[in-house]
């Protein structure tokens, strides 16, 4: 139901912009502006095109890109809707499908990659993938990269599922395909047709868990060992007033059946010791032996050592009152240790971060699922090819999520990887389309590029003259930029044909270009 909504509002949002198929610059037009940041950021606009708008408020004459028409690709034309399409296949299957190996592309599950198939090899993938029993309309895309003078291939890729084609007259194919699962590649080969297939082992993901609930949930408080006819339930301290109220069972020997004879051992003694230490002293110089001690249950001995430091020990249990401690939850590390694996948590960490530094698309709507969230920051943040490809290849919802937190509060600047320049820093992004910062677009050769957009940029000079055909975003002209300093192409430089068109011009940076240091 919820793709279908989906396809729905992509039908409608295609229908508005062939309405404009006979205007000079296929833009919209703002009669208002949005009061709340928050309204924009639900629009998809980014924090510049927003200090744009402010800026233009009564400035009737002049238009803002609308970044929704970026994220259709309707560079590709009229697309039709592919039948027959699979679902979701099982963690753990294997599957038979054709491979796209691309340089310079990192695919997540959820993330949208536009193909244009020109060569006749790849041609005949499609017409497989389309006709395929096992993974109907399915292909594997593997990221390829230049190791010296050779090339490599990850073992890890994600299949993705051909939602939308369309067939040109010249027999090649314009393709919108979009992310699904994660798989191992067991094995490929080259099919008789021309084109490579693998043997694809789809990844069995990880549940998401909320790991203090579970951690605390499950043990009792050290006050049930002293009674155990009494029940209570346990409250959290206030770093766990955010989870829900979590209560305890009330059976004597629920948390010590669970322990082996040598667990037991080591439990009292681990509390022993913390007792020893708060009565100990320096000035303990006689030693008496005192083995034969036992504690008052009877279960082992309480301590071993010093005559004076027994009697402290002794003073300290009839002095202090222990509910306190009794009542706390017998787990075995403090709460925020469990906080660093709560998927949940940093699900939340992440999204506040992803608002605060990039802004679009907002996440508060998947925040309740931390692997889709994890997924969808992994496609969407503006670092190296490689660094995405490490995010792909993490297993486990919370690690990904700690390593996506770690890029996002440290992630500053964005230098060349061939001469270490800096061309542009994360003040200067610019988020030009719904999907964020960072998207996949195919040119008329057929080869995908994954882009950063920034409104500013240094070290960068233009090359050749500028272009308004076959533009990823249109009413802008594009103009190959390389790098000032290695001569290496960086990306493009992309300029309003129209005076009235905001932004005036942005930057397009190439992802597999970037270097992994970005502090």
């Amino acid at each position: 139901m919820e793709e279908e909504r989906i396809l729905e509002r992509e039908r409608l949002q295609m229908e508005q912009i062939r309405e404009l198929d006979f205007e000079e610059l296929q833009v919209e037009e703002v009669d208002e502006f949005r009061d709340s940041e928050d309204d924009d950021d639900d629009l998809g606009i980014s924090h510049h095109t927003r200090r744009l708008l402010s800026d233009n408020v009564g400035a009737d004459d002049e238009h803002v890109f609308n970044p929704d028409v970026a994220s259709l690709h309707t560079y590709l034309g009229e697309v039709e809707d592919t039948p027959n399409r699979t679902a979701f296949v099982e963690g753990g299957t294997v599957l038979k499908i054709p491979l796209f190996y691309l340089e310079g592309v990192v695919l997540f599950p959820e993330s949208t990659l536009p193909l244009r198939i020109v060569q006749s090899t790849f041609l005949a993938a499609i017409e497989r993938a389309f006709n395929q029993p096992n993974a109907p309309c399915t292909i594997g895309v593997i990221r390829v990269y230049r190791e010296g003078n050779q090339f490599k291939y990850a073992t890890l890729g994600t299949t993705a599922e051909i939602r939308q084609y369309r067939r040109l007259s010249d027999g090649s194919f314009n393709v919108i395909t979009r992310g699904q699962q994660r798989f191992l590649l067991n094995r490929r080969w080259t099919d008789v047709e021309g084109f490579p297939c693998g043997e694809v082992h789809i990844v069995e993901e990880d549940v998401p868990l909320r790991t203090p609930r579970d951690a605390f949930g499950k043990l009792v408080p050290i006050s049930n060992l002293r009674a155990p006819s009494h029940s209570s339930t346990m409250a959290l301290s206030a770093s766990f007033r955010d989870t829900d109220e979590m209560s305890v069972g009330n059976s004597e020997g629920s948390f010590e059946s669970a322990l082996s004879p040598s667990e037991k051992r080591l439990h009292y003694s681990a509390v022993d010791s913390i007792m020893d230490d708060w009565t100990s002293s320096d000035d303990d110089d006689e030693v008496v032996s005192t083995s034969n001690i036992q504690s008052a249950d009877g279960r082992t001995p309480v301590s071993k050592g010093k005559c004076p430091k027994l009697n402290r020990l002794t003073s300290f249990r009839k002095n202090t009152d222990l509910n306190r401690f009794r009542m706390a939850p017998r787990a075995f590390w403090p709460f925020w240790v469990y906080r660093m694996y709560d998927a949940y948590h940093l699900a939340q960490r992440a999204a506040d971060l992803w608002k605060q530094i990039v802004g679009v698309p907002n996440m508060e709507a998947i925040v309740n699922k931390p692997d889709i969230l994890s997924f969808s920051i992994a496609s969407k943040i503006p670092v190296s090819e490689s660094i995405r490809q490490e995010l792909l290849e993490i297993d486990g919802v919370s690690y990904r999520l700690q390593r996506e937190i770690e890029l996002l509060e440290s992630f500053d600047r964005v230098r060349c990887k061939h001469c270490q320049s800096v061309v542009a820093r994360r003040s200067d992004m610019l988020v030009m389309s719904s999907d964020g910062p960072l998207g996949a677009y195919v040119n008329p050769h057929g080869y995908v590029h994954e882009i950063m957009t920034f409104y500013k940029a240094n070290d960068i000079a233009i090359s050749g003259r500028s272009v308004k055909e076959d533009s990823w975003f249109p009413g802008y002209a594009w103009t190959i930029a390389n790098c000032a300093t290695c001569e290496t192409q960086l990306g493009w430089l992309f300029t309003a044909t129209s005076k009235k068109l905001k932004p005036s011009s942005f930057w397009a940076v190439r992802s597999s270009q970037v270097a992994d240091d970005m502090r």
